[in-house]
């Protein structure tokens, strides 16, 4: 039988330091998973592939209901009244995306006393607290590198179109109108442009890859440097101090994660270093940014530009300052969440999923938070 989350003395939980988070099974045993998504609506059943939103429940529910495991998919996730708050006491699993994600709080650990496993379909567990699940013995893990490419190419994409102001030509045509002055007094070639990054991981350096053809200067920072050989494949030069590096950019690409420490990083302070005239994307978190400060600072236009696909919190509600302010270029959250990278992350839940249920560990680039320790980048 799986054991449950101690809740007994500091002894006990060194009496059993091997083997108190491993979560252990018997064959058969019935398990409540509990899936959080956005709902598809009238576009579900518009492609069979679409198995990231509610109706496609990422294509496991036959798997599971045939195993005798119970599944609820629910896009109802705030509130004391929401059905996931109702399926808290006895749900086993919760699985998340980031792209509708179920603010897993301190309190509402406390109130899930049977949970073993939270799941991320994705990358980002900062909607977890991270902290209260190690403390409660919980495992979190992510499916590590399912959406990296999703991301890194849709960062690609708004970079062109804060770069050559495609927005106001897109508005003329659907508006019938024909104004090339509008666009062109403040269209400019990627070409030549200081590009840097604030975070070169998995999606970090495939943008620097795909941006070397287009003959940037490209920077990065980071609390890791990348390999040498790597660094000179790619002709991305490492900055020590990100401070340093920000006057130096035409255009900053924020990459990444959610932590304490990155929490409203990007300040009116941190935002006014920055070059006149910068253009910003950031597909990483929303919350990595001071709102109000990036709403001012593109409205008395020290940032020409901002896009990206991600806010705090979601969904945005509809007077979020980003949705009004000047020569943005935002979008729901949406960048990792291609058909392509759906069926990935699908693929990914399942297989922890089974070796969950079977008491086998997971690919350890996937874990968040095991034996009550947080990965490096959270820590």
């Amino acid at each position: 039988m799986a054991m449950k989350r101690a809740a007994g003395s500091s002894a006990i939980r060194s009496l059993f330091s091997s083997t108190f988070f491993r979560n252990l099974h018997v064959s058969g045993e019935k398990k409540k998973i509990v899936g959080v998504f956005y709902k598809g609506n009238e576009y579900a059943k518009l492609n069979p592939d679409f198995v990231g939103c509610v109706e496609g429940a990422l294509g496991i529910r036959q798997w599971l209901e045939s195993q005798g495991h119970q599944y609820i998919v629910t896009d109802d996730k705030a509130g004391s009244d929401s059905e996931l708050e109702r399926n808290l006491s006895d749900a086993h699993v919760i699985i998340s995306t980031p792209f509708h994600p179920a603010y897993v709080t301190a309190e509402r650990i406390k109130k899930a006393k049977n949970l073993e496993l939270l799941l991320t379909a994705g990358i980002g567990s900062d909607h977890i607290d991270l902290k209260a699940a190690a403390a409660a013995g919980i495992t979190v893990a992510e499916v590590t590198g399912s959406n990296v490419v999703s991301v890194a190419e849709d960062e690609l994409m708004r970079i062109l179109i804060l770069i050559r102001n495609f927005l106001p030509g897109y508005h003329q045509a659907v508006n019938g109108e024909w104004n090339v002055a509008g666009i062109a007094y403040r269209a400019y070639d990627l070409e030549g442009k200081t590009v840097g990054t604030v975070g070169a991981g998995r999606i970090g350096k495939l943008l620097l890859q795909r941006l070397k053809p287009f003959n940037c200067n490209l920077l990065y920072f980071d609390r890791i440097r990348m390999d040498p050989g790597l660094e000179k494949e790619i002709g991305a030069k490492f900055e020590e101090d990100l401070d340093a590096m920000l006057p130096k950019c035409d255009v900053i690409v924020i990459n990444t994660p959610l932590t304490e420490q990155t929490r409203g990083l990007f300040d009116k302070d941190k935002i006014s270093k920055c070059k006149k005239g910068v253009l910003i994307v950031n597909n990483a978190r929303g919350a990595i940014m001071d709102t109000q400060a990036v709403a001012d600072a593109c409205s008395n236009g020290h940032v020409a530009g901002y896009s990206g696909d991600v806010w705090f919190p979601q969904p945005a509600p509809k007077d979020h300052p980003w949705r009004y302010m000047p020569n943005h270029a935002m979008t729901p959250h949406v960048s990792g969440t291609t058909i392509d990278a759906q069926l990935r992350y699908a693929a990914g839940v399942k297989d922890m999923l089974d070796r969950h249920f079977r008491g086998e560990d997971f690919p350890e680039q996937n874990y968040i938070v095991k034996e009550g320790q947080l990965a490096s980048q959270y820590r």
